[in-house]
């Protein structure tokens, strides 16, 4: 039975569970309004997110977004709790340079600032094109980290030009690249992905998310399964 954590005022310590949106912010995101359709979509996200918090004893969600076009930046510097996070809209210009975004990935990843108590960290990454610098040194080293394996690792293709086969090179899996062929499809999944932290937190090792989205009338059928390797007492009563 492992030790139980305590926190100062006799509260059970949750275990932390970082939350990263990457969005490509290139000049093509302002075509078809797809940038503002983004901006929209996360932004609704969040009450949902801190409800679904609210309801957790045993996961503290933090939630962290970065852009990426000509260079990569975060948006917010540091995870945030979902309780205080607040979404800032995001404009589109220049070219998609992904692998700097997965050099700042790395950075976020690696031990500090991540501790061996966290949960698996989710990571969704929304693309409507394709990458313009070599990208593929950085996407081996986050996948090689530690924590880069165990992240659970999510990708929406925006529009019928974003690169799928690149972006399942991210997610291990073409299951967990979701086509967004139009805003209302591309609302759906941004808020599907948004109940990925939920997911992670449950205390099972193998995670069901078979549950179709309905939005304005159109049902999107995401991905049937997302395997989590949690540790190894989590779902455990003590801690």
């Amino acid at each position: 039975m492992s030790e139980m954590n305590i926190m100062p005022g006799g509260e059970m310590a949750k275990r932390p569970l970082k939350f990263f949106w990457v969005v490509d912010c290139s000049g093509s995101m302002s075509v078809d309004n797809k940038m503002q359709q983004v901006n929209y979509a996360i932004q609704s996200t969040i009450p949902d997110m801190r409800d679904a918090a609210s309801e957790n004893s045993r996961a503290q969600l933090l939630v962290q977004a970065m852009k990426f076009s000509t260079g990569a930046q975060w948006i917010t510097a540091q995870p945030v709790k979902i309780e205080d996070y607040t979404w800032k809209d995001m404009s589109a210009s220049g070219v998609t340079e992904l692998g700097k975004a997965f050099d700042l990935l790395c950075g976020q990843l690696s031990i500090p600032p991540m501790t061996d108590r966290e949960l698996p960290p989710v990571i969704v990454l929304l693309s409507d094109g394709q990458p313009t610098d070599s990208y593929k040194a950085q996407l081996d080293k986050l996948l090689k980290m530690p924590w880069g394996k165990k992240s659970v690792r999510v990708a929406i293709a925006i529009g019928k030009d974003a690169d799928r086969d690149v972006l399942t090179e991210f997610t291990g899996n073409p299951e967990y690249v979701l086509d967004a062929n139009n805003p209302q499809a591309l609302v759906s999944m941004i808020k599907w992905a948004s109940t990925l932290a939920k997911q992670v937190s449950e205390p099972k090792s193998r995670k069901i998310v078979d549950t179709p989205i309905n939005n304005g009338g159109i049902t999107i059928q995401p991905p049937v399964t997302i395997d989590v390797t949690l540790p190894d007492d989590f779902g455990d009563d003590v801690w």
